[in-house]
């Protein structure tokens, strides 16, 4: 079975992330993780998609927010991913056609460390966009959290891993889906 993890990721927090589901995803699947101006190429034969990105104002990026991230890592000394301005997980989400659907599907994002109501998350919008397509999620959306200087939180990468396991785990058992494994 073919695994894809699809993200998005401004100062590299969300590609930690999708590079941590995707190793712990290797216990049941071939996986690859593509930034999503790739995504199209490897997208066609996969059985599970994973998708991700940052959240930004509440929910997924937008070109706006991509400029303001842009902006913010200048003036806080933060690198910057390749292809941080071109296509985002919102416009490639857009972008797909229900004929493209698959069975099974996963969403995640980075988000500020804080109640869900306060941050807000891009992984519920995605996890609601990929329903509208017509996959079947296998887990509740899933936020990481980041500190308010743009790090990942210590664990963060090794939840990710044990997350990508219990995605790969459910979607042998079938009819499973995995419950939400962090409570805010």
């Amino acid at each position: 079975m073919r695994a894809v993890v699809v993200y998005e990721s401004m100062y590299g927090n969300t590609h930690v992330i999708g590079d941590a589901i995707g190793a712990g995803l290797a216990g049941g699947f071939d996986v690859d993780v593509v930034r999503v101006a790739e995504a199209g190429r490897a997208l066609a034969e996969a059985d599970l998609l994973v998708v991700g990105g940052p959240t930004h104002m509440h929910g997924m990026a937008r070109r706006s927010t991509r400029k303001a991230a842009v902006k913010a890592a200048a003036a806080g000394g933060l690198a910057l991913e390749p292809d941080a301005l071109r296509t985002g997980l919102r416009e490639w989400l857009d972008s797909l056609g229900k004929s493209n659907a698959h069975a099974k599907a996963a969403a995640f994002d980075t988000r500020l460390k804080g109640p869900a109501a306060f941050t807000g998350s891009a992984a519920k919008g995605a996890g609601k966009a990929l329903r509208h397509l017509g996959y079947d999620l296998v887990a509740e959306p899933e936020s990481f959290l980041v500190t308010k200087q743009d790090q990942l939180v210590p664990g963060e990468r090794d939840r990710a891993l044990t997350w990508g396991s219990a995605l790969a785990a459910a979607c042998s058992r079938p009819g499973d889906a995995i419950k939400r494994g962090f409570e805010d």
